[in-house]
This record gives structure tokens, sequence and C-alpha cells, in this order.
């Protein structure tokens, strides 16, 4: 398993000196900003997505019903990232695959110190996961987040930290968990965040604009009724 790009002949090494091959080329400012996005500002931009996700699904009318269904899936995607690097753990020790500079020579390595196994990318892993879990909560932000996890695994590439069959494993891996796992993670969520919805002080990180309305209703009885009967009194 560990030789899986022994050869320079196999197209996965080929693919991967292309791709990195662009940092040499590059000014040094670029791959420094490559080397931040790589490791941290696509991870970040992936979590803003999904709380600017879940700010326009609150703001949405709709049920209360409708609302925790809808978080409950914003709240797997994050969850769904978590599972699948944990089982990327025994997948890592069994494959045992060196980090790519150490196997091959002239690679441009942006970020140093690396020295766990490389198959497959965590990286890649977490934001595909957190994309496709987005993806089934809202179809618009859900195509946004895989174009950060396709631009993730290219960067994992450039940085020369990845051979590209990693990323695409890590692809597969964060999709397959979120996908296969996401009927039970709404089974298990979305009594929970029923229950948030129902408290007084908790239940605002749910309810969508129209429930919140009808709370209000609720706690002041009549005061719609109140206030059409004036509309109608200025009218007449």
């Amino acid at each position: 398993m560990a030789g899986l790009a022994d050869s320079g002949s196999n197209p996965d090494v080929d693919l991967l000196y292309d791709i990195n091959g662009l940092a040499k080329d590059a000014p040094h400012w670029l791959d420094r900003v490559v080397e931040f996005v790589g490791e941290y500002g696509l991870l970040f931009a992936m979590i803003l997505l999904i709380m600017w996700c879940w700010w326009t699904v609150r703001r949405r009318p709709g049920s209360a019903e409708e609302a925790a269904s809808s978080v409950a899936a914003l709240v797997w995607a994050p969850l769904a990232a978590a599972v699948a690097v944990l089982v990327n753990v025994p997948i890592r020790g069994f494959v045992e695959r060196p980090r790519p500079f150490l196997d091959h020579q002239g690679l441009e390595v942006l970020v140093a110190g690396k020295t766990d196994y490389s198959f497959v990318s965590d990286h890649a892993t977490i934001t595909m996961a957190m994309a496709v879990g987005l993806f089934v909560a809202n179809r618009k932000f859900g195509l946004v987040g895989l174009g950060i996890a396709l631009l993730e695994g290219f960067c994992r590439i450039y940085m020369g930290v990845h051979y590209p069959t990693d990323v695409v494993g890590g692809f597969a891996l964060g999709t397959a968990v979120a996908l296969l796992l996401s009927p039970l993670a709404s089974l298990l969520l979305t009594p929970l965040l029923k229950a948030v919805e129902r408290s007084p002080r908790l239940g605002w990180a749910v309810r969508s604009r129209a429930a919140r309305a009808g709370a209000r209703d609720a706690v002041i009885p009549g005061a719609r009724s109140g206030a059409a009967d004036k509309e109608r009194d200025l009218a007449a």
C-alpha cells in the first residue's frame, strides 16, 4: 500500500508534479497566500458559509418543524466532518502512505513538518463532508461549499503535501459519511432541535421568522386583532 506512487510514470505522481510545479513559478507572496488559504483559510470560510446559511434559514418563513429540520441538517455538516476524520484514522494506519515529498525529489513544499501519513487528506475530507452536508440542507449554499472543497483539494496538491489520489480519497470519504449517515443524523438531531426551539432562552437559534412572530402573538393575546381593528377604524 505504501508504494501506490513509487514510479514517476504514475499519472498520480505526474499530476502532483504538474500542479506543485506551479508553486515554483509563482511569486513568493502567492505561495504564502496559498499556504495560509490551504491550511486554514478555506476551513474558516466553510464554517462562515454554514453560519451564513443558518442565518438565512432562520429568516425564511416556515413552520417550526421545517426550521428544526433545516437547522438539523446544518448542524450535521460539521458533525459529519468530525465523524469522517475519525473514520480516516484507521484508514491512514492501514494504508501507511508517506507524504509525497518523502518519496519524490524536487517538490516545492510550502508547509514543513508534516510527518503523518498522506492517504487520505484530512483537509479534503473535512471540507467535502461539510460541503455535502450543507448541500443537503441548502442547494445554493451547498454549491458554493463544493467549490470551496474543490479549491481546498487543489491547494493541498499545490502545497506539495498530498498526492491527487489523497485528495480524491478525502472527497470520497467525506461524501460517503455525510450522505450515508444523513438520514440517521436527521432522525436524531431534529427532535433535539425541536426541543431547543421550544426553549425560551435558546429557541432563537432554531425558530424561523414566522415562528417567532407567532410566538409573540401567542404571548400577547389579541395584539394582532387589536391592531387590525385600529386600522379599520382609521380607514373608516
